[in-house]
């Protein structure tokens, strides 16, 4: 069933011909690439559909924790799913190559080597691929992923496979500003950065040493929100990225219905213990549920430690987090880069 959405832009206001036509996204991530078709409905309004939105796991950040590049297998595997599904884009689904825009994540973007995958790219199918900084990103999940009557009372902090981001809104002089937040650690990023510190590569072990690690990780976080002081002081906290996703779905087993649902501390640090203890029980749980199979085809049993252990340490340091109120973004793994879609499709210029 198609949901109708309200793209959230109290922020910022734009003005639309209304008329429906066809957008499509590919954004490759540091853990696979995600592919959005967008029917827009009416401008004027900001309606819009998600036609279509699936993803491929090719994971390409492996390389960042281990030498700061992305490896050559790993950019010919994503370009060949980029250009399968581009092409896809064009012919199933009718829409403009204008109106088809290809992007990188911050993640991948924190590799030194990123324009050997945007040049192949290129290449294959004339289209220029943007690697977009942190703080874009962030900005962009704002717009999609916080309803507007909350804009200035939350902040938003999305744990993706390369970095960590997020940021808030305030208001000053009758507009509102964008201040973002981000660390470059992920769930790849810190799963290779755990696992270099292995040396028989047992869960066991990587417990142990994600345990050890923890300190640095606080302190990480801690650095993010202090850099802006007023990120600690917003009374919601949205999360969203893949760790979210993956925490939502072993959580309750389904899709979430609301775009914005309530979710507790304890429920996090519940889900980590499980996959740290008793990873089992996910499998089993998997044998008779599709969606938390596609948790589990997504991410390993250490992906998943590192991914809920991440989720418990952003949320951890916050001061005060027990009077504060958590919510899942549902909207989390695509609202950036419907955003940039938005965004370029009107040909707006980006000033970050």
């Amino acid at each position: 069933m198609k949901e109708k959405f309200y793209l959230a832009l109290a922020l910022l206001s734009f003005s639309f011909s209304s008329y429906s036509q066809l957008y499509g996204g590919i954004e490759i991530g540091s853990k696979g690439v995600k592919m959005t078709v967008l029917e827009v409905e009416n401008l004027k309004k900001n309606y819009y559909d998600v036609k279509e939105f699936w993803t491929e796991n090719v994971g390409i950040a492996t390389g960042i924790s281990i030498d700061g590049t992305l490896f050559k297998e790993d950019i010919d595997r994503a370009v060949a799913v980029v250009l399968t599904n581009y092409n896809k884009m064009l012919s199933e689904y009718k829409i403009e190559d204008k109106n088809i825009f290809i992007v990188a994540s911050s993640g991948v973007g924190l590799a030194t080597n990123t324009a050997e995958l945007t040049d192949k790219i290129k290449a294959l199918t004339k289209k220029n691929t943007e690697v977009i900084s942190s703080s874009i990103e962030a900005r962009l999940l704002l717009k999609g992923c916080i309803p507007p009557k909350n804009y200035l009372n939350s902040v938003i902090v999305d744990i993706g496979g390369g970095n960590s981001k997020g940021g808030y809104a305030k208001e000053i002089n009758g507009s509102g500003v964008f201040f973002p937040i981000s660390s470059d650690i992920g769930t790849v990023t810190l799963t290779e950065l755990i696992n270099k510190k292995c040396k028989q590569k047992t869960v066991f072990e990587f417990n142990e040493q994600m345990f050890e690690y923890l300190p640095t990780l606080r302190e990480t976080f801690k650095k993010m929100y202090t850099n802006r002081p007023e990120s600690q002081q917003k009374n919601n906290v949205y999360i969203s990225g893949g760790a979210a996703w993956a925490f939502y779905t072993l959580l309750t087993g389904q899709k979430a219905e609301e775009n914005f649902t309530p979710v507790t501390y304890d429920d996090i640090l519940s889900l980590k213990a499980i996959a740290e203890n008793n990873y089992q029980r996910f499998s089993i749980d998997a044998e008779n549920n599709v969606e938390k199979k596609k948790v589990l085809n997504t991410y390993q049993q250490k992906n998943l430690i590192a991914a809920f252990n991440l989720l418990e340490t952003c949320l951890e340091v916050i001061p005060d987090m027990k009077s504060k109120k958590i919510y899942f973004a549902k909207q989390g793994q695509i609202a950036w880069l419907v955003s940039y879609v938005f965004d370029n499709a009107r040909g707006v210029k980006q000033i970050y």
